[in-house]
């Protein structure tokens, strides 16, 4: 009999003991590690991406399913695959990181996607827009972009609202060959033709001679892709000195995003057409809340970085909902394959098979409004995907 009592009392010392840690793993934070380049040339997308996710977090509480939500965040310096690598393995090892999210940059993220795997760590990727970063790990989930999922439909449209003959000029890195890549493959499969094409020097101050050339060919449209910055501007004075129509370029929405930069060009940039998946001018009754919280919180309009940043933040909150709190990557991943809701810039949603964003690309024209140049949407191709994961 006093056996029988001493067995019972070690169950119930055995029991009270796994329920008190189950109580102490439930009241644990959830730690979510933040990989992105802070400093240099690239911290003012890291910026408005963080900027969004304090938002999303002051709007929306840090506590979820009664878990605290804690940041650490780690400065890349640039895009720089092996510090990005380093920064998780520091992230997951000694801080015992939940979760990796953030990621400005491509080469950050597949630095990254590596830890994640061998870690099982769920990762979001807020910005970096390369097609293959989400095949590094089945742990990965996307709430940016891709440029084939701009470019390609850009293309098709591009085709059956008049041009035949385009003629292709992109800087020569990565983004803009993808972006060549995609529009030209998605025009010539519509029936267009190629005339010409020309790949730039990144930091290119001047595109003279590169407009000459493509106004020499007469095409009825040039495609453009350059990084954002100086270079919307000097392209757009080289295209106007030499009479070329600002009706005729068409463009990836760098070239028009920046508010400053587009009051620099004027006139000179009415007529562009550029393709998005987002822009702070968006007509919807929650972007306008959005843009009113965040031009609110920090003096300046959102961008395509914060709402990367904040649908991320998103999918974190509500993958956690679903899961009730648990935070391991199976968990994580399987609650957000097969996800949708609605965000500023539209209906969106996690493809369950790739894990990437399915979304709306939206068609823009640079017109006056009230005397002031900005971005109208003129037309949208709906639920998106990746094409160049499109079986």
């Amino acid at each position: 009999m006093r056996r029988l009592t001493f067995a019972r009392k070690s169950i119930l010392v055995l029991a009270a003991a796994m329920l008190a840690a189950s109580s102490a793993q439930a009241a644990d934070p959830v730690k979510i590690g933040l990989i992105m380049a802070y400093s240099g040339q690239f911290a003012d997308t890291a910026a408005q991406m963080d900027n969004a996710i304090k938002l999303y977090v002051k709007q929306h509480g840090d506590t979820v399913a009664g878990r605290k939500i804690e940041f650490i965040r780690k400065d890349t310096g640039g895009p720089n695959p092996d510090v990005a690598k380093r920064l998780a393995q520091e992230l997951v090892v000694r801080d015992k990181v939940d979760i990796l999210a953030g990621f400005t940059l491509t080469p950050e993220a597949f630095g990254a996607g590596d830890v994640s795997a061998e870690a099982k760590k769920f990762l979001v990727v807020m910005n970096a827009a390369t097609s293959a970063i989400t095949t590094k790990s089945p742990y990965i989930a996307r709430t940016s972009l891709t440029i084939p999922q701009l470019e390609y439909p850009f293309g098709q449209w591009a085709y059956k609202n008049g041009m035949r003959k385009v003629y292709t000029m992109v800087s020569d890195y990565g983004p803009g060959i993808d972006a060549e890549t995609w529009f030209t493959k998605g025009f010539k499969e519509a029936g267009g033709e190629i005339v010409g094409s020309v790949r730039m020097p990144v930091a290119n101050p001047d595109f003279s001679a590169f407009v000459q050339r493509a106004k020499d060919i007469n095409p009825d449209g040039i495609f453009i892709f350059i990084p954002g910055g100086a270079q919307p501007i000097a392209i757009t004075k080289a295209m106007n000195e030499r009479g070329f129509p600002a009706n005729k370029i068409l463009a990836q929405g760098e070239v028009t995003m920046d508010d400053n930069a587009l009051k620099s060009m004027g006139d000179n940039a009415v007529g562009i057409r550029t393709v998005f998946h987002y822009e702070w001018e968006h007509k919807s009754a929650m972007n306008a809340a959005f843009v009113k919280a965040f031009n609110d919180e920090f003096k300046r309009n959102p961008d395509v970085f914060s709402i990367g940043g904040w649908d991320g933040m998103h999918l974190i909150y509500e993958a956690l909902k679903k899961t009730g709190g648990k935070a391991d990557g199976d968990s994580l991943i399987a609650a957000a394959k097969g996800m949708k809701w609605e965000s500023p810039r539209g209906p969106i949603s996690i493809d369950p098979d790739t894990r990437d964003i399915v979304q709306t690309v939206y068609i823009r024209r640079v017109e006056k409004v009230g005397g002031t140049v900005q971005n109208v949407e003129i037309d949208k191709i709906d639920a998106v995907k990746d094409p160049a994961k499109v079986k």
